[in-house]
């Protein structure tokens, strides 16, 4: 039974939390947070009971786990699994691996130096839905053009907690490792080329900080694609959720109906629902019209936020138990990083970035 420390309670910490609670072969031994009334309000949630800490250092040290769960703040994910990773533990680590590609480099690297397992919270990579709106993506033809955003209209706590993301890592590079991911997996080819553009769209952030985003990738094979994200009161909420992809053969499109809908925009848990995949062929019948209609694809299997971090922490104890290697895993995350990172470049440089 691997024991296991949690760092971080906010919102992915909690459902992680909640995962390693319900799963019998986890052994929480530490919840540690900044926040004294958030480590005590998740330890609440679990019935009570677990050790409480405030410093990552000293709870590494006093619990001595198997393994480590790192759902904190960007600018604390390389210091926090590079220690873990050195004292000899597995780490489950949440998106975007680290601030900085350079970071990230540091923390795969000190995972195969130290031979434990780190897996990384591409939840999408997990859901259903998602592994069926890329396998459909693959019989799309050459090239693709991907399309997707994920614009969030936010206030009161939601906004909060925006801002305090923003002042580590912009929204196009903590939502969008996401969605490039999703992308490079459709076109199964190497990114080339990434531009990016930015705006600060209120004073309540310093300087040189951006709420809003949008990047463009080119492809070796002459995909492209787009994505777009906003943080942030003043963002609308028309069009906020888009997920297609268009090829010669016709377009695959994810139908979030819960998640399109009003006020749903900052609604976390309803990002990952899919409702439903909207196929479409390109034939045409012998009158120039389309020879069929569009097929409508629902999945049984449609797990919710919660359920969706439980199947990645069954994913993260079955890569400690049988040894599985997530070398793949690893080298798309860094491939994500290094795109979004681009566009944040570019964005600063006004550049086209090659890769």
């Amino acid at each position: 039974m691997p024991t296991i420390l949690c760092a971080g309670a906010g919102h992915m910490g909690r459902s992680h939390a909640l995962a390693y609670h319900h799963i019998p072969e986890f052994d929480i031994v530490g919840i540690c947070t900044r926040s004294a009334a958030s480590r005590e309000k998740l330890n609440d949630e679990l019935g009570g009971g677990y050790p409480l800490f405030a410093d990552f250092y000293q709870a590494l040290k006093e619990t001595a786990p198997d393994a480590v769960a790192i759902s904190t703040y960007p600018d604390t994910h390389a210091p926090y699994a590079i220690a873990a990773l050195q004292a000899g533990c597995h780490v489950f680590i949440e998106k975007p691996l680290a601030e900085t590609v350079a970071e990230a480099e540091k923390i795969v690297a000190a995972a195969e130096a130290s031979k434990r397992k780190l897996v990384i919270g591409y939840i999408l990579r997990y859901h259903p839905s998602w592994q069926k709106f890329i396998e459909l993506s693959h019989g799309l033809g050459k090239p693709l053009v991907m399309r997707m955003n994920l614009n969030q209209q936010s206030s009161g706590p939601e906004w909060e907690t925006h801002k305090n993301l923003m002042a580590s890592i912009s929204p196009i590079v903590d939502c969008g490792v996401h969605y490039v991911d999703v992308m490079c997996q459709m076109t199964r080819a190497r990114p080339v080329r990434v531009s990016g553009l930015g705006a600060r769209l209120t004073e309540e952030l310093p300087e040189g900080k951006m709420n809003y985003g949008h990047l463009q990738v080119t492809f070796d094979d002459g995909s492209i694609g787009w994505y777009e994200a906003g943080w942030g009161p003043m963002m609308s909420e028309v069009a906020f959720f888009v997920k297609d992809v268009v090829g010669p053969e016709g377009a695959v499109s994810i139908v979030a109906e819960k998640a399109a809908g009003e006020g749903q925009s900052a609604n976390v848990n309803a990002h990952t629902q899919t409702q439903c995949i909207r196929l479409h062929h390109a034939e045409l019948d012998a009158e120039g019209r389309p020879a069929c209609e569009d097929e409508v694809i629902r999945l049984d299997d449609e797990p919710d936020h919660d359920a969706l971090c439980r199947r990645e922490q069954e994913f993260f104890l079955r890569a400690i138990r049988e040894d599985l290697d997530v070398s793949e895993q690893l080298g798309a995350a860094l491939d994500s990083m290094r795109i979004v990172a681009a566009a944040d470049e570019s964005f600063r440089t006004g550049k086209m970035i090659d890769l």
